[in-house]
């Protein structure tokens, strides 16, 4: 009965395969929907104000920023869910996804939501006259409990590294 449970639940794992497509699929719709931003941008740049371009040009950023989230979560996902990609295949540049544990994914994951949140807010300031106080006060505090959450997702995952019987090997390694 007990192998018969855990055959179950490992077959289970192909669940999240379904959500990991359709992740796919969206970040194929949002590259369609970036394609012609950049199009646009394109267009624009040449005759565009200064401050104007800058702005177009961050929020470019802004949304590379957020499909790479959307890749690493899919490929860490896939090779620690699903199927591990083969580390021996090297030629297919996979390599660096053994690298990705959970803690670190979740360090990166909030590294970029902090970087994402920092160009929404550099947008905010440079234009300035168009929030009200109480629309700046809210997204500067958004940003400052975003930064104190990826720092403390930092100094846990450092702590709990230094746990792991592998942290000794990885810190030799550095």
């Amino acid at each position: 009965m007990r192998s018969i449970l855990g055959k179950f639940i490992l077959i289970n794992r192909w669940l999240a395969a379904v959500f990991l497509i359709g992740l796919t699929v969206a970040l194929g719709l949002f590259a369609a929907r970036f394609i012609v931003k950049v199009a646009g941008f394109g267009l624009q740049v040449l005759r565009s104000q200064d401050d104007q371009a800058l702005l177009d040009l961050l929020h470019l950023l802004d949304w590379t920023l957020a499909a790479s989230l959307v890749v690493m979560v899919i490929l860490a996902s896939w090779d620690s869910l699903v199927s591990p990609f083969d580390p021996a295949n090297r030629s297919g540049g996979m390599a660096w996804i053994r690298n990705l544990d959970p803690g670190n994914l979740k360090v990166k994951l909030a590294g970029s939501i902090v970087a994402i949140s920092s160009i929404q807010l550099l947008q905010m300031f440079m234009r300035i006259d168009g929030y009200s106080d109480r629309a700046i006060g809210v997204a500067m505090g958004l940003h400052a409990l975003f930064l104190v959450g990826a720092v403390a997702l930092a100094l846990s995952d450092r702590i709990s590294a230094g746990s792991r019987p592998d942290a000794a090997k990885k810190g030799s390694d550095q």
